[in-house]
C-alpha cells in the first residue's frame, strides 16, 4: 500500500483508489492512503506523478475527480460527509480529463434584443424584437435579413436544410408562427405558410424529430401541433392539387390539434418522443402531453413559473430554467421515488434558457437574466463548469444543436458565440 500523507498533517487517513473510463490515463489501481482533507488539486498532482512513472506521459494533464457520482468541489472529508457516507473501506476516485473553456469566438451585433436562436450544422438563425429573422454563419458572416412579422419574433427553429434549400419556422407576439423556405444558392427566402390559431403572443416553437411535426405555445395557453409541410395538405395530410396549391400563397396554416390544459402562459416545449411533448409554463408546471391523443399524460408541479424547458435523448431526463435562479433536472418517466433528480444553484437572478448538449449526457447550458451563460456538467450541482461571460445585458435564448458551437443572445443587441470543443460523455 502506497502512503500519500504529508508529515505535517494529522488528518484522518482515508483509503482510495483510481480509477478512469479515459484509458490513456489508467494507473495502478492499488490503494492509496491519503489525508482526508485533501482537495482536488493535490489529487491532480498525485495523479500526474503516477502517470509520469507509469504511463510515459510527461505534460502535465488537469483532471476532475468524480467520488459518489459527483464531482469534487471541496474537501474529500466534507465530500463525503455531504452525502452522509461513513465508510472505512476504500473509496473509488474516478479521474477524468478536465473540460476546456469554450472560447469566444465571435459577438454578433443586431440592431434590437436577441430572443431567439437555432444553429443548424454552419448556419445561425437569430430572431429579435424589431420582428426580423436573420441568417448568419457560424463564422459570423451576415447572410439575410428577414422581415415579415408584426411584433417581435420569440422562438425559431429550423425544420430541413440540405445544400441548395432549407425550411425553418418562426414565432411571434404577432400570434403567428410562419413557415420559411429558404433558396440558399440564390440566397432568396419566401414566407410559404402563415400558421393562425393562437390569441395571445406565441412564446415557443419545437420541431418533431423526422421533422413532420411543429409544436408551438402561446400566451393563450394553448398547446397546438401542426404540420411542418410547405405544401398545402388536405385533412388527410395528402398534398392538395397543383392548382389549389398556387390560390394557397395567400392563404393561411391552421393547427392539426389544440391542446388545453395550462393555466397560464406556455414558456418552453419540447418533443421527448415521436408522439410526446414536454411543456413548461408560468403556471408553476410542466406538462407531459400525448400529441395522439391529444392530451395530459402526466404533470410535474414546481414552485415558481418555469420560463424554459429542455430535453435529451442521451440522458432522458428534462432540464428547466426557473423564476427562482435555480435550473432543476427531472426525470420525467420516474415511476418510482422523486421525479425531480437534481437543482443547479449559481445564477443570482431568472434563468430564462435552458439547452442540452447533442453528444454528451451530462453537459447543458443555462442563460440568465444575471447576464451571464454557464455551463454545467449533471454531476456538479453546487457549481458550474464554467461561467462564459461577454453579455452586457440579460441573457434571453441560447443554443448548442451543433455541439462546436455555443451561441447566446441578451438584451444587449448581441449574439455570442462561443467555441466547445466537444467529447462524447
Amino acid at each position: 500500500m502506497m502512503d500519500l500523507v504529508h508529515s505535517d498533517r494529522n488528518e484522518t487517513q482515508i483509503q482510495i483508489r483510481f480509477v478512469t473510463k479515459q484509458e490513456r490515463y489508467a494507473v495502478p489501481n492499488y490503494p492509496l492512503s491519503i489525508h482526508s482533507s485533501i482537495v482536488a488539486s493535490e489529487l491532480n498532482n498525485i495523479i500526474n506523478e503516477l502517470l509520469k512513472e507509469s504511463n510515459d506521459i510527461q505534460d502535465e494533464v488537469e483532471f476532475d475527480f468524480l467520488v459518489y457520482s459527483q464531482f469534487l468541489r471541496t474537501s474529500l472529508a466534507e465530500h463525503i460527509a455531504d452525502r452522509g457516507i461513513f465508510t472505512e473501506e476504500v473509496i473509488e476516485v474516478e479521474h477524468v480529463e478536465k473540460h476546456p473553456l469554450p472560447e469566444p469566438k465571435d459577438c454578433l451585433i443586431h440592431d434590437d434584443w436577441v430572443s431567439a436562436v437555432a444553429v443548424c450544422g454552419k448556419w445561425i438563425l437569430t430572431g429579435t424584437y424589431d420582428n426580423k429573422l436573420h441568417i448568419w454563419t457560424s463564422k459570423g458572416k451576415h447572410r439575410l435579413v428577414i422581415p415579415g412579422h408584426a411584433s417581435p419574433v420569440k422562438a425559431v427553429a429550423w425544420i430541413s436544410l440540405d445544400n441548395d434549400k432549407a425550411s425553418f419556422v418562426s414565432a411571434s407576439m404577432d400570434q403567428t408562427c410562419m413557415i420559411w423556405s429558404w433558396d440558399i444558392i440564390k440566397n432568396s427566402v419566401e414566407c410559404v405558410h402563415v400558421c393562425k390559431g393562437h390569441k395571445r403572443s406565441v412564446e415557443a416553437v419545437s420541431v418533431n424529430y423526422n421533422k413532420t411535426l411543429m409544436a408551438t405555445g402561446a400566451w393563450d395557453n394553448m398547446l397546438f401541433v401542426w404540420s411542418t409541410s410547405t405544401q398545402e395538405e388536405d385533412d388527410s395530410g395528402e398534398s392538395a392539387p397543383k392548382k389549389a396549391r398556387l390560390e394557397y400563397a395567400s392563404k393561411t396554416k391552421a393547427p392539426k390539434c389544440a391542446m388545453k390544459g395550462h393555466k397560464q402562459a406556455i414558456s418552453g416545449i419540447v418533443w421527448s418522443d415521436k408522439t410526446e411533448i414536454i411543456t413548461s409554463s408560468w403556471d408553476h408546471t410542466i406538462k407531459i402531453w400525448d400529441s395522439e391523443l391529444g392530451g395530459i399524460k402526466h404533470e410535474i408541479h414546481g414552485d415558481k413559473c418555469f420560463f424554459d424547458i429542455d430535453y435529451s435523448p442521451l440522458s432522458r431526463a428534462a432540464i428547466t430554467g426557473s423564476a427562482d435562479q435555480h435550473v432543476r433536472l427531472y426525470d420525467p418517466r420516474s415511476a418510482e421515488g422523486t421525479i425531480l433528480k437534481a437543482k443547479f444553484t449559481s445564477h443570482t437572478q431568472w434563468v430564462a434558457s435552458v439547452r442540452w448538449s447533442t453528444v454528451n449526457e451530462n453537459h447543458f447550458i443555462s442563460g440568465g437574466y444575471d447576464n451571464v451563460v454557464k455551463f454545467w456538467d449533471t454531476r456538479s450541482p453546487k457549481a458550474p463548469l464554467f461561467d462564459l461571460m461577454g453579455h452586457e445585458d440579460k441573457v434571453l435564448s441560447c443554443d448548442w444543436s451543433n455541439p462546436e458551437l455555443i451561441t447566446s443572445g441578451g438584451a444587449d443587441n448581441t449574439l455570442r458565440i462561443f467555441k466547445s470543443k466537444h467529447e462524447a460523455s
